[in-house]
């Protein structure tokens, strides 16, 4: 019974480390491509068939030329693990601060 539950345990942390696992858009097969969350079987061929023209030469070079990854959706794409040339879309995982809260602390309360 307790070797199962190892067995069990090992394979879910197994399964969660691929989930996280990053994909290089200028080496990744469809498969591959496909496991990238927001990426389905149509724009993994569109990846592919753009990749084929030539190797992406950095994110903007990959938002150009692959129809529908705009800024918001290449931003999405690198925080589920896409990269070009090894790289992450830079400020991809920051986000903005919240500044209502921010001015509501500088405003002095009203009495």
């Amino acid at each position: 019974m307790l070797k199962k539950m190892l067995l069990a345990v090992a394979a879910m942390v197994v399964a969660m480390g691929m989930a996280f696992a990053q994909v290089d858009v200028n080496k990744a097969d469809q498969a591959a491509l496909d496991t990238v969350k927001g990426v389905g079987p149509a724009k993994s061929k569109a990846i592919l068939e753009e990749r084929s023209k030539g190797e992406f030469k950095d994110w903007a070079d990959f938002q150009k030329r692959v129809k529908g990854i705009g800024g918001k959706n290449a931003a999405k794409l690198s925080e589920a693990g896409l990269q070009v040339n090894g790289k992450s879309l830079e400020g991809a995982a920051a986000k903005p601060a919240d500044t209502k809260v921010a001015e509501a602390k500088k405003e002095p309360a009203k009495k």
